[in-house]
């Protein structure tokens, strides 16, 4: 008989807390090993949360709609239904973590805790100390107790570094299927202080995020998304990095020519402008690499990020992996289903966050040009304007008319000098201008 504690999980590698999206399961639901349990936002994607147990829901400590810490228990998962009032008693007891494993060690009720598993990455593994205390579950704790094993000297395999009965078991030299020779006696259990409230049949749907429309109220404070609280971090930690702006001014004449003929082909110009950048970067690879304290890290993969404004105010970078090496047609392809997923938060981390160089533009909106903030563990972003008409002089010395756009590149100062950055963008004017038709191929 056991109870599991439901962690919230780490869904990357910087997520500190999640938002409970919705709840899968209900009080009192069965739970099957790997059945989705729960839907968390982190940083920027929503993502399915299965169980690495089966049994039933005996209670939701975190609400759809509300926040919790990054390994805070967020559930009680009861191993039979017998056991579903036990931990809602436990739940209503009031008691913090640890207290909760000091009573369950004294009483043999509680087994040992467990989490969720996740499709981004693994909970298990690290360290089985939390500031300095020992994480063991009760069970291991009292089998511990009972061979006079040593716990400091055993590493932990269970969820974020925790020492289970199964460690215990193995540094006692026992197999980890026999069973303890010492049978447990259970105290009495406590007066739970507080009435059980009986579980709520139906699952509450979340209040919905207030948007910039509908929460731009006079005097009102709306409290950062997830999202932005993400974007917030990454761009307080660019501040510590020395850059260099560098701009340049491109003719389209032929790119937007090119763009003509092959629009009605599903291909649009965001996918071009990457093509082009990717291409470029395969002649200057200093500009796709990035610092790290040990030296320059060359990227062996070219991966083209395009920031995407979400529709509650958030960024977000989609990625086109190798983006040198697929065509145009594929690469809008994918161009189409990354937003579409960014948008409705179904993006795996490894889709946002695998970047090499970041395209960001905003012609569309008419500006001319703009300086971009450079994204961690990247080494450029490119910052494009609106292409607009303008008078040149023309190589006979006369007056004509052309499309060009303003493009400004930041870069990290570092690794990344001015003549390196001037001339990719002498190249990357070179492609747009005279060898557009090349993208194609």
């Amino acid at each position: 008989m056991s109870i599991y504690e439901v962690f919230m999980p780490a869904l990357s590698s910087t997520m500190t807390e999640g938002k409970i999206v919705s709840w899968v399961k209900s009080p009192g639901d069965k739970v099957e090993k790997g059945e989705t349990v729960v839907v968390v936002e982190s940083d920027k994607a929503d993502m399915d949360v299965e169980s690495f147990y089966e049994g039933y829901v005996a209670t939701i400590l975190v609400q759809a709609g509300e926040t919790a810490s990054v390994g805070a228990a967020i559930a009680l998962l009861a191993e039979t239904e017998a056991e579903i009032e036990t931990a809602i008693q436990q739940a209503n007891s009031g008691s913090s973590p640890a207290q909760q494993e000091a009573t369950a060690t004294t009483s043999g009720k509680i087994a040992e805790t467990t989490t969720v598993a996740t499709p981004a990455a693994s909970q298990n593994g690290s360290s089985s100390r939390t500031n300095g205390r020992l994480v063991a579950s009760p069970r291991a704790r009292k089998l511990a107790k009972e061979l006079k094993v040593d716990l400091s000297g055993i590493s932990g395999s269970g969820p974020y570094g925790r020492i289970v009965a199964e460690d215990v078991e193995t540094a006692a030299g026992k197999s980890s299927k026999q069973p303890a020779t010492v049978t447990p006696v259970a105290s009495p259990q406590p007066a739970p202080t507080i009435t059980p409230v009986a579980p709520t049949p139906t699952k509450v749907a979340p209040a919905p995020a207030p948007t910039p429309a509908t929460a731009a109220v006079p005097g009102q404070i709306v409290p950062l998304t997830t999202l932005q609280n993400a974007v917030a971090r990454n761009m307080v930690a660019s501040l510590s990095v020395p850059v260099i702006h560098i701009g340049y001014t491109i003719t389209t004449d032929a790119l937007d020519k090119l763009y003509k003929q092959i629009k009605s082909k599903g291909v649009t110009m965001t996918a071009l402008l990457a093509k082009a950048v990717a291409v470029t970067l395969q002649k200057h690879p200093l500009l796709n690499a990035s610092y790290s304290e040990q030296g320059i890290v060359y990227h062996s993969n070219i991966n083209v990020a395009v920031a995407v404004a979400m529709d509650d105010g958030g960024l977000i970078t989609p990625v086109l992996q190798n983006a040198d090496n697929m065509d145009i047609y594929s690469l809008s392809r994918d161009w189409k289903s990354l937003v579409e997923r960014a948008r409705a938060k179904k993006l795996q981390p490894e889709e946002y966050n695998s970047g090499t160089f970041t395209v960001t533009n905003l012609g569309m909106f008419g500006v001319d040009r703009f300086d971009a903030i450079l994204p961690p563990g990247q080494g450029s972003i490119l910052a494009i304007g609106a292409s607009r008409p303008q008078v040149v002089a023309t190589a006979d010395g006369l007056f004509g008319v052309k499309q060009q756009m303003q493009v400004n590149m930041t870069s990290d100062h570092r690794i990344i000098y001015g003549a390196p950055a001037a001339a990719f963008l002498q190249d990357l004017a070179k492609l747009i201008e005279t060898n557009a038709q090349s993208l194609t191929m």
